[in-house]
C-alpha cells in the first residue's frame, strides 16, 4: 500500500548516501546500480524489420535489486527519479519507470549537476516528466553501435581472428592512430641549419653578453638555409661583419587564464598532469561527485557532474570564487568584471555547468585528510584551474632588439633578432598554469639595456658564431590527451565516450603504449586497412561527426531517430553483404614464444588467440596451455619454487601469479621486478612506466591498491593480513567502480 513515503532513486549508494543527508527522514533512499535494462547479449535484440525496435530485457545481475526497487515504488507515495543529468542518465531513469513504476504512484524526474543543498532543493522544488528527446538520442546511439558491432565483429571474427570488435567510433579511433603511424613512417626530413651570434655592448654591462638568431637577409624577412656549405657562407660573412641595434620593442603582454574544466579538457590536463588514464579520470571524478565523507560535514559532493562540454559557470559559484580571489590573493589578482567563457565547440550544452568545485571556500589542503591520493589530486586540479579562471591575467613583458649585420666593403646585410620575455605580473599563475602537449617554452635569457642605432661587438670571433643543424621532425604519436583533443575536434564521440573508446583499442590489442603515446599493432593496422576498404563511409571522420550532430537534433529538436538509424543502416547492410562475399581472410603473422614445448621440447610455443582469449600451442605434438608472460622473477617462499608469470584473466586484464598455482596461490597486479626491495628484501613492482615500489605490506615503501595475495601455505597470521589487504582493495574497487554498466565485448 503507497504511503506518504518518497522514494529516491540513484544510481550509486555512494550517491544515495549524500542524497540522504540533504533530504532528511522522509524520503527513502535506493541505489540501481547503473543501468538496469539492456539488449540481449546473446542476439541482435534489435528488429530491423519493424523500426528498429530494441528488445531491452532486464539485466540478469540487477534481477534482485529490481525486485528491491519494485516492492518499494509500491509502498511510495511518490517515485523520483534522480540519476545523472545527462542522455545516458535520462535512459537510466526511462529505463527504471519502465521496470519498477506502476500507473497508481507517481514517477517524476530530478536532475541537478551538483549535489549539494542548494542543488537537491531547487531539484525536487521542480520535477518533471522523462525527456524522451534525451532517451531517444541515447537509444538511436546504442542501436547505432549495436548494429555496427554486431554486424562488423563477427566479420572481423572471420577475416583476420576471433576475439576482435568493431565500433562505430571505436573504429574510427583507430583509423585516426593508423593514419598518424603512416605520417610517421612516411615522413621525410628536411635539413636546415640555424645560426646564432653572441654579441655584447661595447662597453661592460649586465648580462655581459647575450644571443641573437639569424631570421633574414637583405630585405628578406626570412631566411631558409638548407645546407651545411650555405651555413658556412653566411658565417664568413657574419665574422667581419659589424653589429647595430636597429629596432627595440617592448610592450607588456596579457595572458588570459584557461576556462574551468569540460569532460575532455580535464581528461586531457589529467594526463598531462598528474598521467592519469581517462578511465582513471572518470573514475575519481565520479567519486568526487557522488560524494566522500569529509569530516564534521559528513557525505559531500565536491564537484560538480564531470560529463559535460560546457564552460557555464553558475553566477552563485563565480560571486563565491571572486570573493576567496580577493580574501587569499588581494584585490589586484581579481578582474574587474567576472570573466565567462563562451564555448566554441558545436553541440555544447549551456545549460550544463563546467566541472568545478561545489565550493571554493573548501580548499584542498583543508580535506586532504579525508581523501584518498588520486581524489586529492584530482580534486586539487579541478579546484586550482575554477579559482584560476577567475584571477585576473599574467602580464610579461616581451622585449624584441633586431640587430643589423653589414659586411663592408660588399654591403652585405642580415638581420638577427634577440627577444626576452619577463613576467611582470603573476596573475592567476600564482596558483595554476595549464599544462602544454608539446615542449614547454624555453626560458629566454635576460638582455642588456639597448637603444636603437647603439654599436654592439661579436664576442668571440671563432666561437661566437655557432651554426647548428637540424631536421624537421615527424607529427608525434598520439598520447591520451591529444588524441581526445583530436576526437573532440572531429566532433567524434561526446564526453562520455572518449574513455571507453581509449580503453577499448588497448584491450583488443590494435595499439600498445610506447613512451606513454599510442602506437598500433600489426593487429590494429590490419583491422584498421579492412574497414576503411570495405566500410569507407562508416570509418570516417566527417560521416561519424555528422552522425552525432544528428544524435544532438534528435536529443535538441526531436528530429526522429528511427530515420536517423534507418538513413545509417540501409547503404551500410549493403556494404557488409559485399564485404563478407568478396573479402579474402587476412593473414596475420605467427607470434613465437620464448618458451619450448614442456611436453616434447621440441618446438618453441606458438601463441595464438581462441575464443576465450591467447593461448600456447606445441606445433609438434599439439600441446597446448594458458597464454602467460615470463618474467624471470622467482615467486617467494614457493615450496615448488615457482616463477611469477603473466598471465590474462578471462575480461582481459592482465595480472602477475605463480607458475606452481594452485599449489601456491600468489599474485600481484604490479610487474614484479628482478632487484629485490632494498628495505625488507621483498618483491619490487612497477607501478607504471618510471614508478616502482616495494609489494611487502609491510615495508615501508609499500604501495597499496595494486597489491594482493593468496597463499595456501603461508600461516595463519600471514592469512589474515593477506585477507584484510585483500578487502581494503575490494572496497577501493567498489569505490573507483563507475556506475554505468559496460558495453559487451561485441557490442564493442
Amino acid at each position: 500500500m503507497a504511503t506518504d513515503k518518497k522514494l529516491v532513486i540513484v544510481e550509486s549508494p555512494a550517491k544515495a548516501r549524500t542524497l540522504a543527508k540533504f533530504l532528511g527522514s522522509g524520503y527513502t533512499l535506493k541505489a540501481s546500480m547503473g543501468h538496469v535494462r539492456d539488449l540481449p547479449k546473446s542476439k541482435l535484440g534489435v528488429d530491423v524489420d519493424h523500426d528498429f525496435a530494441p528488445q531491452y530485457l532486464n539485466m540478469r545481475d540487477k534481477l534482485t535489486v529490481l525486485k528491491e526497487l519494485k516492492e518499494a515504488a509500491k509502498k511510495a507515495g511518490t517515485v523520483y527519479l534522480a540519476t545523472d543529468p545527462d542522455r545516458e542518465g535520462e535512459a537510466i531513469a526511462w529505463h527504471l519507470k519502465e521496470a519498477t513504476c506502476t500507473p497508481s504512484v507517481p514517477c517524476r524526474r530530478v536532475t541537478f549537476h551538483e549535489i549539494t543543498k542548494e542543488a537537491i532543493a531547487a531539484a525536487f522544488k521542480s520535477p518533471r516528466d522523462v525527456n524522451m528527446n534525451l532517451v531517444n538520442a541515447q537509444q538511436a546511439r546504442r542501436i547505432l553501435d549495436r548494429l555496427v558491432g554486431y554486424k562488423l565483429s563477427p566479420l572481423l571474427w572471420q577475416k583476420v581472428r576471433r576475439g576482435l570488435s568493431a565500433g562505430r567510433v571505436q573504429s574510427v579511433a583507430l583509423r585516426i592512430i593508423v593514419d598518424r603511424e603512416r605520417e610517421i613512417l612516411g615522413f621525410k626530413a628536411d635539413e636546415y641549419w640555424t645560426i646564432e651570434v653572441e654579441l655584447s655592448k661595447l662597453v661592460p654591462s649586465t648580462p655581459k653578453s647575450f644571443k641573437a638568431l639569424l631570421i633574414g637577409s637583405g630585405d628578406k624577412k626570412k631566411i631558409a638555409i638548407g645546407n651545411e656549405a650555405a651555413a658556412g657562407d653566411i658565417v664568413a660573412d657574419l665574422k667581419p661583419a659589424e653589429y647595430s641595434v636597429a629596432k627595440v620593442t617592448s610592450k607588456d603582454s596579457p595572458r588570459q587564464p584557461a576556462p574551468p574544466f569540460i569532460t575532455s579538457t580535464l581528461q586531457q590536463e589529467a594526463y598531462r598532469k598528474l598521467r592519469f588514464s581517462a578511465k582513471q579520470t572518470m573514475a575519481v571524478a565520479q567519486q568526487l561527485y557522488e560524494g566522500l565523507s569529509v569530516g564534521a560535514e559528513g557525505s559531500v559532493g565536491l564537484i560538480t557532474y564531470m560529463r559535460t562540454d560546457s564552460t557555464h559557470v553558475a553566477s552563485s559559484a563565480i560571486a563565491e570564487t571572486r570573493d576567496f580571489i580577493a580574501e587569499k590573493f588581494g584585490s589586484n589578482f581579481l578582474p574587474k568584471s567576472p570573466r565567462l567563457f563562451a564555448r566554441q565547440v558545436k553541440g555544447a550544452q549551456e545549460a550544463h555547468e563546467a566541472i568545478r568545485p561545489t565550493s571554493t571556500r573548501r580548499e584542498p589542503a583543508a580535506i586532504r585528510e579525508f581523501l584518498e591520493p588520486n581524489q586529492f589530486k584530482l580534486y586539487q586540479l579541478i579546484w586550482q584551474r575554477m579559482v584560476a579562471s577567475q584571477m585576473a591575467a599574467a602580464v610579461f613583458e616581451n622585449v624584441t632588439i633586431d640587430i643589423d649585420a653589414r659586411k663592408t666593403p660588399s654591403k652585405t646585410r642580415y638581420t638577427l633578432r634577440a627577444q626576452n620575455s619577463k613576467n611582470t605580473f603573476p596573475g592567476f599563475m600564482a596558483l595554476y598554469t595549464e599544462g602544454r602537449d608539446e615542449e614547454e617554452e624555453a626560458k629566454t635569457p635576460p638582455l642588456p639595456s639597448l637603444s636603437e642605432n647603439e654599436m654592439l661587438k661579436l664576442l668571440d670571433p671563432k666561437a661566437g658564431i655557432k651554426p647548428e643543424q637540424h631536421f624537421t621532425q615527424p607529427p608525434p604519436r598520439f598520447t591520451e590527451a591529444t588524441l581526445v583533443k583530436t576526437l573532440e575536434q572531429f566532433g567524434i564521440g561526446r564526453p562520455s565516450t572518449y574513455a571507453p573508446i581509449l580503453g577499448v583499442v588497448q584491450e583488443r590489442e590494435y595499439v600498445t603504449k610506447d613512451k606513454g603515446a599510442f602506437k598500433p599493432t600489426e593487429l590494429g593496422v590490419a583491422v584498421s586497412d579492412l574497414l576503411v576498404q570495405q566500410f569507407p563511409e562508416v570509418i570516417d571522420t566527417g560521416f561519424t561527426a555528422q552522425m552525432e550532430d544528428k544524435l544532438d537534433k534528435v536529443a535538441d529538436e526531436g528530429l526522429d531517430w528511427v530515420k536517423v538509424v534507418r538513413d545509417f543502416y540501409a547503404p551500410f547492410e549493403k556494404d557488409l553483404a559485399t564485404a563478407e562475399e568478396q573479402l579474402e581472410r587476412v593473414p596475420m603473422p605467427i607470434e613465437i614464444s620464448d618458451e619450448c614445448c614442456p611436453q616434447c621440447s621440441k618446438e618453441k610455443l606458438l601463441i595464438k588467440v581462441g575464443r576465450f582469449g591467447k593461448y600456447m600451442e606445441c606445433p609438434a605434438c599439439g600441446f597446448r596451455q594458458s597464454f602467460r608472460i615470463r618474467t624471470g622473477v622467482m615467486c617467494p617462499n614457493c615450496p615448488e619454487k615457482g616463477e611469477i608469470i603473466g598471465r590474462y584473466t578471462k575480461k582481459g586484464k592482465l595480472f602477475y601469479g605463480c607458475s606452481a598455482f594452485p599449489k601456491h596461490s600468489f599474485a600481484m597486479n604490479a610487474k614484479p621486478l628482478p632487484e629485490p626491495c632494498p628495505k625488507c628484501g621483498g618483491i619490487m613492482g612497477e607501478l607504471k612506466p618510471g614508478q616502482k615500489s616495494c609489494q611487502n605490506p609491510e615495508c615501508a615503501d609499500y604501495k597499496g591498491k595494486r597489491f594482493f595475495r593468496r597463499s595456501t601455505t603461508s600461516s595463519a597470521a600471514s592469512s589474515s593480513k593477506s585477507t584484510t589487504a585483500k578487502a581494503k582493495i575490494k572496497t577501493s574497487a567498489k569505490r573507483a567502480k563507475p556506475t554505468r554498466s559496460k558495453p559487451t565485448a561485441k557490442e564493442k
